[in-house]
């Protein structure tokens, strides 16, 4: 299986060593507008094909699939290039800038090409076990669930540098931040645990004069069976909280009770258990799961997991979020 890689940033150092470990399956080119990026990438992966942009990567190379890694802006674009092709496509989330540019996606694709949406965050190995506890009914009934997503990265330091922006200095510069950027993937992750959600209420606001999008969220939720309460707090300036953010996630059961401890997973009621997962392991570990369902899926034909349809799904509560709170960036820095 010929892959073609889309893009050459931060996020492809986690790619394409999922993309190496699976037998029969080779990246062979990448594209990306910066030519020192993409060689960079290419040199330390062993990959021959290398283009500047992926309509040149198309014309140059016989290729199987592509992998789509390129920022948001980017996907609807290329996603549409690759389905005129009828390419199977693994793309970062989103799939648009907006639920109505995704939609328009998928519309597009649909019967040209298979679309799996890369939402990773979901195939982290503690999630995938709290998922199983759950299944087993552990904790009985689920009647309540917290999601707390806090870090001090938006706090300057004593040399006036913010942990944050430093780690990822694209995020000054995104209207919708951490909605879109992060809390998406606790959204689709707890669809996943939980099953489908609505949103009630949202409130977003911005820390700092550096971002122009919101650094703090508060979302509430119900999920849609019963009308039990969700809570996510994202808050990326909280005082005596870390640089690095962790998840911290409750779900209170008739039986038990779940606690997630960044990468501690515990088991609270009359058969205590505990798990510790490794954080870099388990980190590369949710790259490595969803690189391998998708050709999973391809070589057997199953459904995705995270298909565009259902990631759909998870965009409708990101775009909630946004009309509930009527959060306003601060403009173009």
């Amino acid at each position: 299986m010929r892959i073609g890689l889309v893009g050459a940033g931060w996020v492809t150092q986690y790619h394409l060593p999922a993309w190496k470990k699976l037998a029969g399956v080779e990246v062979v080119a990448i594209c990306d507008p910066d030519e020192a990026a993409r060689n960079a990438r290419a040199d330390e992966f062993g990959i021959a094909g290398r283009y500047e942009s992926l309509a040149d990567m198309l014309q140059g190379e016989r290729l199987d699939a592509l992998d789509i890694a390129s920022p948001r802006k980017f996907h609807a674009e290329q996603v549409m290039l690759g389905g005129e092709r009828g390419l199977p496509m693994l793309c970062q989330k989103p799939l648009g800038v907006d639920l109505a540019e995704a939609e328009e996606v998928v519309a597009a694709v649909s019967g040209l090409a298979r679309l799996m949406v890369h939402e990773n965050w979901r195939f982290r190995p503690y999630y995938r076990q709290l998922r199983d506890w759950l299944d087993e009914g552990l904790i009985g009934e689920v009647f309540e669930a917290r999601l707390d997503f806090h870090s001090s990265g938006m706090i300057a330091d004593g040399k006036g540098e913010r942990p944050a922006l430093v780690r990822q200095p694209f995020f000054r510069r995104e209207q919708r931040l951490l909605v879109m950027e992060v809390l998406i993937h606790h959204l689709d992750s707890l669809r996943f645990l939980l099953g489908e959600l609505a949103l009630t209420s949202a409130r977003l606001r911005r820390s700092n004069d550096e971002i122009i999008g919101e650094d703090q969220a508060l979302l509430r939720l119900e999920r849609l069976a019963d009308g039990m309460p969700l809570n996510v707090s994202g808050n990326l300036a909280v005082h005596g909280a870390p640089p690095a953010p962790s998840d911290q996630l409750w779900l209170w059961g008739s039986k038990g009770t779940i606690h997630l401890d960044g990468t501690v997973l515990r088991l609270l009621g009359s058969s205590p258990r505990e798990m510790r997962f490794d954080g870099p392991e388990s980190y590369q570990a949710a790259y490595d799961g969803a690189v391998a369902h998708f050709v999973d899926c391809l070589r057997t034909g199953r459904a995705f997991e995270t298909s565009a349809a259902d990631n759909l799904e998870t965009l409708r509560l990101v775009e909630a979020a946004y009309a509930a709170s009527q959060f306003k960036p601060a403009g173009t820095l």
